[in-house]
């Protein structure tokens, strides 16, 4: 037997944990005995709905005690829980219910305006059952209800993730029980060497792996402590009271949000309790990582990860020699890597080509999706869609997505390469860039920048500025300075909107 929601929170108990602080949110804290009696009644409760193992659960939760419930209550019954970004509009949340078939939505209640719930059923007749957070929440769970764990195995369907969607229509990516435990066992203790001493607070939510591992099973796996924050998205003032309050000692960021900080006047020492910070979804410019160390003293770890891996599977390590700033680092014990060309081949170091990995934390594929499914997971082996390169010290750097790279004059242009080059310019806060046809059908390399606050950087200042750090075929022929980019709730960029 093996229920990856026993392993979370049952062993802590039997250790002797129950006690400590597991979740703290919204002005009061829970034990891992008291996370462990809200878990029971939500699943107990999801029983008495009729939930039957395997059966999809949607989750459409804020950070919340109420997610973690519902999340461990869910594998605990052995059904499949199915978190999706609350703040989606009603009609994309209707899809995924409809493409999952889940019988049970929970929905924070915050995010479901008048009629949404109605406008969920009629859109997604599996639905037996939409329960939102508040009065119907304690009348479907009571307390004091118990849940006996399902026989489950490692094997056993586990969890769904939606994928973030930056090329696309998002997808269902299928996991099991033991998916949620091995980058625990691995990545959050190899590399962030994690304890029952830390406190860990995630700017990316929890309804994706990025910040579900983050906030969920990394504090869990040790006895730990998390901080959940239902505001979205978060503010820099609101990552000042959060670190006076809790003092986090990991802090999880994006790079967009890590940029806003940088912009911001936060004062230096709002830092002080963290003694790690981790960074994924897009690559960290190494402008962006050097001016962070320098003017907060936390060393960012920058990293890989996906959906259909569960999380980070390369990354930057601690210290000045585990760390090359702009590169993805080098890949988490339990993964292996190589760069292939077009032929499915490996490329020497220094070649850019797709990168692929294996690990046993990787998705067994895509739900009802099953061309594409062929077309990435092949055999212990998944197709990341990523162009990287390898160098002979075993660090991996990032050029974008091979379907985001373009050629110019027969040369290829990686967007990550003059989106770095950009954000090293003082009044550049983020910049995205493109290939884009002329009048004449030659592709030519567009940016958009988001300025800096106060800052009003000229077209031709930027065009200038790249003049002496890329080659002429990789600078911007157009900058276009935007409000803001397009970008997936975990903050990665659409280029494919931009294009």
């Amino acid at each position: 037997m093996f229920n990856a929601c026993v392993e979370l929170l049952d062993r802590r108990i039997e250790a002797g944990h129950g006690d400590r602080t597991a979740v703290c949110s919204v002005g009061r804290s829970w034990t891992y005995a008291e996370v462990l009696a809200e878990v029971e009644r939500v699943g107990a409760g999801l029983r008495e709905l009729g939930v039957q193992p395997e059966q999809r659960v949607l989750l459409v939760l804020l950070d919340s005690i109420e997610l973690v419930a519902a999340f461990l209550g869910a594998l605990r019954i052995g059904a499949v829980p199915l978190p999706v970004n609350p703040l989606l509009p009603c009609r994309d949340v209707t899809a995924v219910a409809a493409d999952s078939g889940a019988r049970v939505a929970l929905v924070s209640a915050a995010c479901a305006g008048e009629g949404w719930v109605a406008e969920l059923q009629a859109g997604a007749p599996s639905l037996a059952e939409v329960v939102t957070t508040g009065g119907p929440w304690e009348a479907t769970f009571p307390a004091g209800a118990t849940a006996t764990p399902a026989p489950t195995s490692a094997e056993s369907p586990g969890f769904w993730l939606c994928t973030s969607g930056s090329t696309g229509a998002p997808k269902l990516a299928m996991h099991r029980h033991v998916d949620l435990l091995t980058p625990a066992r691995g990545y959050a203790r190899e590399v962030l060497d994690i304890g029952a001493g830390d406190v860990c607070w995630s700017v990316g939510p929890a309804f994706h792996a990025y910040g579900l591992g983050n906030s969920v099973t990394f504090p869990f796996s040790v006895g730990a402590s998390t901080v959940l924050v239902p505001t979205r998205p978060p503010t820099p003032a609101l990552v000042a009271e959060v670190m006076a309050t809790h003092r986090p000692t990991l802090f999880f960021t994006v790079p967009t949000f890590t940029a806003a900080l940088l912009a911001s006047d936060l004062p230096g020492d709002t830092f002080a309790s963290v003694r790690l910070g981790v960074s994924a979804a897009e690559p960290m410019p190494a402008e962006t990582y050097q001016r962070f160390l320098d003017r907060f003293g936390v060393q960012i770890l920058d990293g890989i990860g996906s959906t259909e891996l569960t999380h980070i599977y390369c990354s930057n390590r601690p210290g000045a020699a585990g760390t090359k700033a702009g590169t993805s680092g080098a890949p988490v014990t339990g993964y292996e890597l190589r760069v292939l060309d077009e032929a499915g081949q490996p490329v020497p170091d220094g070649v850019p080509g797709v990168l692929h990995v294996a690990g046993d934390s990787m998705a067994t594929g895509y739900w009802c999706r099953a061309e594409q499914s062929r077309q990435t997971f092949l055999g212990p082996w998944m197709r990341t869609g990523d162009v990287y390169v390898r160098a002979p010290d075993g660090f991996h750097t990032y050029l974008g997505r091979a379907d985001d790279m373009f050629k110019v004059g027969g040369e290829w242009v990686s967007p990550a390469e003059v989106e770095a080059a950009l954000v090293e310019h003082p009044d550049v806060l983020e910049a995205a860039v493109v290939g884009v046809p002329d009048e004449h059908a030659v592709i030519r390399v567009v940016a958009h920048v988001v300025a800096a606050p106060g800052a009003d950087p000229g077209a031709d200042a930027l065009i200038e500025h790249c003049r002496s750090r890329l080659a002429g075929f990789k600078r911007p022929r157009v900058v276009h300075v935007v409000d803001g980019l397009p970008k997936t709730a975990t903050g990665k960029v659409q280029r494919f909107r931009l294009r």
